[in-house]
């Protein structure tokens, strides 16, 4: 799980807007830009190439 100190500085690198933990708490979505990044081993990965974009 991601500490609450740490979600609330975590930006996307493509858009640089704040990035919000999903329901199911296993990836954190850009509400700007819709890429979901994954978190893998709770360890948030930041990578442009590893985000899908998800309109919903």
């Amino acid at each position: 799980m991601i500490p609450d100190d740490l979600l609330a500085i975590l930006v996307c690198p493509a858009c640089k807007q704040p990035l919000a933990l999903k329901e199911n708490r296993d990836s954190l979505k850009c509400g700007a830009c819709q890429r979901v990044y994954p978190i893998r081993d709770n360890i948030p990965i930041l990578l442009i190439d590893e985000a899908i974009t998800d309109p919903a």
